[in-house]
């Protein structure tokens, strides 16, 4: 199977092992996806920092709190599989524009007609899931553009728009102090318009994507056990980081009590060594190889997330969220090195399922804590049900790196 990539200079396959990583691709590209999917991600999450004034506002119970910060979460899973299938017959650039469009659009009616209750916050989720959605869209826009060797670094860096929900933490609770929180989703349209904008100025489709396959077809590999392998840890690591990114302002307003603002900021520090790191990940996977480095990422997020269970105090809780979100962060990074070596021609649909497979693990995990802090009046059942999963996800990929280190085709380390 031969990986969809453009080599600018022209160089083949084995000449491309010596192309530097900004020779091998398309930088504009690059960077449109990455401000995209920032952008993207920024008002995937936006409900998280905001929803201790919305839950004042409406009166929501912790199990309702925690559905509503999570119906983004599930509704971008759904929907990156219909953006991944949209990649393949249409092409990325014109399925990021539809889906931005889309995002826009609804924020703008929320704002000016108002949310008034409880299903009015779901029906938001719902279209803020196309934003959550722009994963299946922006990797494979920067992916095809660059060869096996350097598809840990291409698709950390896009990746590394998950540093969105970054500023949505650190920004959404103050301007909602300043001028409420409906305010605060006719606001985001702003900067979703300029990156828009840049998006359809910078983004290019690499000129020999994969031809369109009949429907059937995208679903072939969900026969083979790799995919389903693939989306399993995928549902740890990134499952991970976005449950806690929407979680983590209720947590640190209920548990600490915390204002909205500060409770922002700590969430900030979280999200922002996650981000950090993803590029990162991408780049220890391509030097030492994705399963090795989702092994160390396995062990680290389950102590981490164990421990935060017992936490008695806000910074021994925050360490450990902050040292949880570094080896989650990484392990988005190094589960996406590993997808391009074994589904190079399939990159579109696989990377919808796989990020599919990410949502439902953060509507799991950020659902789970609303639901175990109504139920038992701590959030700690939710972090040791989810550090078991992390010890699961080691198990699961100590029984298949061999396997996949004998019979995978590919120049890159596994």
């Amino acid at each position: 199977m031969a990986t969809a990539y453009w080599d600018r200079e022209g160089q083949d396959a084995s000449a491309s092992g010596a192309t530097s990583f900004w020779k091998a691709g398309h930088t504009p590209t690059l960077i449109a996806a990455f401000l995209y999917f920032d952008l993207a991600f920024m008002v995937w999450v936006l409900l998280g920092p905001l929803a201790p004034a919305i839950s004042k506002t409406l009166a929501l119970t912790p199990a309702e709190k925690g559905l509503m910060v999570a119906t983004p979460t599930l509704a971008g899973a759904l929907l990156r599989v219909v953006n991944g299938l949209l990649v393949d017959r249409i092409g990325p650039k014109s399925s990021g524009a539809i889906s931005q469009l889309i995002v826009i659009a609804g924020l703008f009616t929320a704002w000016v007609m108002g949310v008034n209750s409880f299903g009015g916050t779901l029906a938001l989720g719902v279209i803020l899931g196309f934003a959550g959605a722009s994963f299946a869209i922006a990797l494979p826009l920067a992916s095809r553009w660059y060869p096996p060797e350097h598809q840990g670094k291409a698709m950390g860096l896009a990746g590394m728009g998950n540093s969105g929900t970054v500023l949505a933490s650190l920004f959404a609770p103050g301007l909602a102090k300043l001028f409420g929180w409906n305010a605060v989703l006719g606001l985001a349209c702003i900067p979703l318009s300029i990156v828009f904008v840049a998006y359809m100025l910078m983004a290019k489709d690499a000129p020999n994507a994969p031809a369109p396959k009949r429907m059937i077809d995208y679903f072939e590999p969900l026969k083979q056990a790799d995919a389903w392998w693939l989306m399993a840890f995928y549902a740890v690591t990134f499952g991970g980081f976005v449950g806690l990114a929407a979680s983590l302002p209720i947590y640190f307003t209920d548990q600490f009590g915390l204002t909205p603002v500060i409770a922002g900021y700590c969430t900030a520090a979280c999200v922002f060594a996650g981000s950090l790191v993803r590029p990162m990940g991408g780049a220890l996977a391509d030097r030492i190889g994705g399963s090795k480095a989702l092994m160390i990422v396995y062990a680290v997020a389950a102590v981490a997330l164990a421990g935060v269970g017992f936490a008695t105090s806000l910074a021994g809780a925050l360490g450990l969220f902050v040292l949880a979100m570094l080896a989650l962060g990484t392990g988005n990074g190094s589960v996406f090195q590993l997808v391009p070596q074994r589904f190079q021609a399939e990159i579109g649909v696989m990377t919808g399922l796989v990020g599919m497979a990410g949502g439902i693990g953060g509507f799991y995990l950020a659902s789970s804590l609303g639901l175990a802090k109504q139920w038992t009046g701590s959030f700690a059942p939710g972090f040791l049900i989810f550090a078991a999963l992390a010890i699961v996800a080691l198990i699961g990929l100590a029984l298949v790196k061999g396997k996949w280190r004998a019979n995978w085709i590919s120049s890159a380390r596994i």
